[in-house]
């Protein structure tokens, strides 16, 4: 039976890495966060950010080890940067990372089958385009031959300041002036129409068929890159077309906020768990 998740748990936290597959000319790394106990734990799959151009498994390292001490077997994997390769690339990686991670999770006295994802930024764009379309053909387009049958569904999605409007944080950056912001969203969005088709308000505004998973947003109050009324529309349409989405700003906050020491990224750490636990009382009530 799966280990109850207890935001007031303490476990020791064993990490390490391993290859999670062949990526062109590198290879994708996995960090695993793991409690140290007899389990089997829930699992959560931690996407990070970087604007899809830059950071890497080690991006939200604060938050993911966290996470774990409370009792949750936590993976951060290596995506596709946008110099790598482009939109949907870093979207499939991590559908991939699902199924690669459902797979190994028992090995890792993790429970498969109370699985959620988190991600951050960019990470937290991603997160919510296998939240609401895990079957896509093109996000799931990197076979997975160990266990062809699993898919990419999981339970919940939280996320920390994510580009739910790749289009509207591309005119903010352009009304900053921020020139680097606009190259990176320009390159990972290189392929005409993708910035559209790729666009989590967009596919909700379309009225596209999607899950609506629970969905935690948490966005800093003073971030001048993806700005609050960005998410404060997403989380309006999100709950207009069924979902149930809870939007948490930071006020005295910027974008990366969570993963530098201060009592804010604590709170964020501890909003985070709340959310897990509620998420996961709910699965277990359900399947009682």
């Amino acid at each position: 039976m799966t280990v109850p998740y207890n935001p007031d748990s303490l476990y020791a936290v064993k990490c390490w890495e391993v290859e999670m597959r062949k990526a062109g000319s590198r290879t994708l790394i996995a960090r695993i966060y793991q409690p140290q106990g007899t389990g089997p734990f829930p699992v959560l799959l931690d996407l990070h950010g970087g604007a899809w151009s830059r950071k890497d498994r080690y991006a939200n390292e604060p938050m993911a080890r966290a996470v774990a001490a409370a009792g949750m077997l936590v993976v951060s994997p290596d995506l596709r940067i946008s110099s790598e390769a482009p939109y949907p690339a870093a979207v499939q990686d991590a559908h991939y990372a699902i199924r690669w991670l459902k797979h190994k999770a028992k090995e890792l006295k993790g429970d498969p089958t109370h699985f959620g994802v988190l991600g951050s930024s960019s990470g937290g764009h991603i997160a919510q385009l296998l939240a609401m379309k895990p079957n896509d053909p093109k996000y799931a387009a990197i076979p997975f031959p160990e266990a062809p049958q699993l898919d990419a569904t999981f339970s919940y999605v939280a996320t920390r300041s994510p580009i739910s409007d790749p289009i509207a944080r591309r005119a903010q950056a352009e009304r900053k002036g921020n020139k680097q912001m606009l190259k990176n969203s320009d390159t990972f969005f290189s392929a005409p129409g993708s910035i559209e088709e790729g666009n989590p308000q967009a596919i909700l505004d379309r009225k596209e068929k999607v899950q609506l998973l629970p969905m935690l947003i948490m966005q800093g109050g003073l971030d001048d890159n993806v700005i609050p009324p960005i998410q404060e529309k997403f989380a309006a349409t999100y709950r207009a077309a069924g979902g149930e989405c809870q939007l948490e700003i930071f006020a005295d906050s910027e974008h990366e906020w969570t993963a530098v020491p201060s009592p804010e990224a604590d709170l964020s750490h501890r909003t985070v768990m709340a959310f897990i636990a509620k998420q996961l009382r709910a699965l277990q009530k359900k399947a009682a």
